[in-house]
């Protein structure tokens, strides 16, 4: 069986001569597989290109079989994500972002919505302008959006960005459920302590290339925690993530 999503030698390089170099990874079907690295270390780019927000100069992009670029039709409906900040209007509410999104998939009731909302904690403010929401009350508007059509694969960059701790635990509770029912997830954090307690494998990023890709077994099995595997790979000692 294909891997659902193959990345093959993508390379990037901006005016600034920031990118990435010949990032290379595959993740199987129900995998939570982790980019972790410092901000600026090329996360962001890496998903951009996958998700078609950015071109590569170099590489290539399979997911569920199928070339990105050349097969775009078929990629992009099996595809979640949720990149910087959320796509959402503020001058409607969640059920109306939700049901606006709803509105490109005619298999989507309106019982998905409800779903949906009561899964991100935000049933309760369903009929709420986004405008009057907190930072993290929009990123798990923006997790339900990435979720709404039951994509095969869900791209969720800094995805417990503004949380507090209790929002942090829904969100990866929810990510790892999903997991389990075959959702394939890519996330990236800065922070170790997340992608360890997430997920089951991970890609150590810095300055734009992928050093190390192991599962996460391995990782604590050869250093405790994911903080010490990252610090023992980007080659720096006793320094927090």
């Amino acid at each position: 069986m294909a891997p659902v999503l193959k990345v093959n030698e993508l390379t990037k390089t901006y005016k600034n001569g920031r990118g990435i170099i010949d990032i290379s990874f595959e993740i199987e079907k129900g995998d939570i597989f982790g980019l972790l690295g410092p901000n600026g270390s090329g996360k962001t780019t890496t998903m951009k290109i996958i998700t078609g927000l950015s071109y590569a100069d170099k590489g290539s992009v399979q997911i569920l079989g199928y070339d990105s670029l050349e097969e775009s039709s078929k990629v992009l409906k099996e595809i979640g994500c949720l990149i910087e900040a959320p796509a959402i209007y503020d001058y409607l509410t969640a059920r109306e972002n939700l049901k606006l999104a709803a509105n490109y998939y005619a298999e989507i009731k309106a019982p998905r919505i409800d779903d949906m909302l009561t899964q991100t904690g935000l049933i309760k403010y369903a009929n709420e302008k986004v405008k009057n929401f907190s930072l993290g009350m929009k990123q798990r508007l923006g997790l339900a959006l990435a979720l709404i059509s039951k994509p095969k694969l869900v791209i969720l960059d800094e995805p417990t960005n503004g949380l507090d701790i209790e929002g942090t635990v829904d969100i990866r509770e929810i990510i790892i459920k999903q997991a389990k029912l075959g959702t394939t997830f890519l996330v990236s954090s800065h922070i170790s302590h997340e992608i360890e307690l997430m997920c089951n494998k991970v890609g150590i990023v810095k300055e734009g290339k992928l050093l190390k890709v192991t599962s996460m077994k391995n990782a604590l099995d050869e250093c405790e925690t994911l903080e010490k595997y990252f610090l023992k790979h980007v080659g720096r000692k006793g320094e927090d993530v």
